[in-house]
């Protein structure tokens, strides 16, 4: 049994809507949950930017102010900014490397801890509320389409992304 090539024109210039670029779906996308999450979060004195912040640090995603930068496309004033938010807060804390000093990393206080778990569940419940109608196949299959999307412009890119931590679904 031959396998049919996999067609490379998914659009074309001639019919092409802004509606259906899947950089326009996702990004609308993205900003819809971000509103909903950000009204969920003003009743907890804490935005949705920093909440992220705190969570790239629980998760390792990023220790640095410049790791930050890059991975969430901030420039260093605004996250340095932030980050001297949280730190104010007494959510984070910036710790010198000891083998090369000119390295700041960034910690979660016990504080910092405590604030992002307390908000895990808020954004669990969101995100399964705008997942409602969906199966645990559907969301893992979008999962895996958006993770191949990102491997893919990364390569495009010459990135050498890692995969995106998985989200647990509950059944």
């Amino acid at each position: 049994m031959s396998r049919q090539p996999v067609s490379r024109q998914h659009y074309s210039a001639d019919s092409f809507h802004l509606q259906d670029s899947i950089g326009y779906l996702v990004k609308r996308t993205q900003h819809l949950m971000r509103d909903r999450i950000e009204t969920v979060f003003a009743s907890q004195g804490i935005t949705f930017q920093q909440w992220v912040v705190l969570m790239h640090l629980r998760d390792g995603i990023a220790a640095t102010t410049a790791g930050l930068c890059e991975e969430l496309r901030h420039d260093s004033g605004a996250m340095t900014r932030l980050i001297d938010q949280l730190e104010e807060r007494g959510f984070i804390e910036r710790q010198r490397q000891s083998a090369d000093r000119r390295v700041v990393n960034l910690a979660l206080t016990s504080a910092g801890r405590k604030m992002v778990e307390s908000l895990v569940p808020l954004t669990v419940d969101t995100l399964n509320d705008a997942l409602a109608g969906f199966t645990k196949a559907d969301v893992q299959q979008l999962q895996s389409l958006l993770r191949r999307i990102i491997a893919r412009v990364g390569d495009l890119n010459g990135e050498d992304d890692e995969a995106a931590p998985v989200l647990k679904v509950k059944s």
